[in-house]
């Protein structure tokens, strides 16, 4: 397992150049600057800070010193939150975000889970029909969508709960963020659950335990164990959807996550916040898979990595 885990962390290490370079390269080729501004500065001004901020070297010379940059933990300040750097943005904002994604992780397997295990063992039945239902809906209907909704109902109708604001992440300010982001997730685990808990309880183990006369619970358990290995496999990709469902979340909600950061920078061309937000995001996601299938592998003995 060890030796497996090493190759994938020098695996990782060309992905996210890849990465890093197509992104900046995207970046600084569209149009517009850091500084292009409604009232244009003087030429003399502009000047000045393409040099301060070596935006004046030539493109290749600019990608070798950011990745330089990177290489030590220095992303750049911020050409738009001008009196902060990229690191003193993050620093605030990814607890923030690591809070809602966590949450909203955690919600849509605790409740798909649960929905799509019920649904499997009443199969065919008005609460199967109503949850694949639901969870057709939950698929459907993006955030930007939901999220204003549950502003109006319970935010303004029934002043339930705060409609905006993070508040030093109170509970109440977490509740509506966090249930928009994970509706979606909800509906695929449930799916995903059902399909994955039928399929074991047809199989020809779970027909001997039952020739057995061991106990239902004994037997669902079993069936369980198995519908996991999907649901595992698809936390990687969910963690990835909540990452790019909290940038409109955290935008709507007006909450100070990196989602919020990443869409402030690319409104204002803010060069290295965008990368930043892009270097981060993608280390996350390839930690993340890895996880994954050390979780997969717990979970099933059969699998071997070595």
């Amino acid at each position: 397992m060890l030796s497996y885990i090493l190759r994938r962390l020098l695996s990782a290490i060309p992905t996210l150049f890849v990465i890093i370079t197509i992104a900046f390269f995207l970046i600084r080729l569209a149009p517009g600057g850091p500084f292009d501004l409604e009232r244009p500065l003087e030429a003399k001004v502009m000047e000045n800070l393409n040099r301060i901020y070596k935006l004046d070297r030539p493109l290749i010379e600019q990608f070798w010193l950011y990745l330089s940059s990177v290489l030590h933990g220095d992303f750049g300040p911020s050409f738009y939150l001008r009196d902060f750097s990229v690191a003193e943005l993050f620093a605030r904002g990814l607890p923030v975000s690591m809070t809602l994604g966590g949450l909203a992780l955690s919600l849509a397997v605790l409740v798909g889970g649960t929905l799509g295990a019920i649904a499997a063992l009443r199969q065919n039945s008005g609460i199967d029909y109503l949850v694949t239902g639901l969870g057709a809906l939950g698929l459907t209907i993006p955030n930007f969508v939901v999220a204003p909704v549950f502003q109006i109902v319970f935010g303004l109708a029934l002043a339930w709960l705060p409609i905006a604001g993070w508040n030093n992440g109170s509970p109440p300010n977490l509740v509506l963020p966090v249930l928009v982001l994970a509706l979606p997730q909800i509906a695929v685990v449930s799916r995903m659950t059902r399909a994955a808990m039928i399929e074991n309880l047809r199989s020809n183990h779970i027909r001997t335990l039952r020739s057995l006369g061991l106990p239902s619970l004994t037997i669902i358990k079993h069936a369980l164990r198995g519908a996991a290995l999907p649901v595992v496999s698809y936390l990687g990709p969910a963690a990835a959807a909540l990452l790019t469902g909290s940038v409109v979340v955290e935008t709507i909600f007006g909450l100070p996550g990196v989602g919020r950061y990443f869409v402030e920078g690319a409104l204002n061309r803010d060069y290295t916040l965008v990368m930043g937000t892009v270097v981060v995001v993608a280390v996350f996601v390839l930690i993340f898979n890895l996880v994954v299938d050390i979780l997969y592998a717990i979970i099933d003995p059969r699998i071997r990595y070595d």
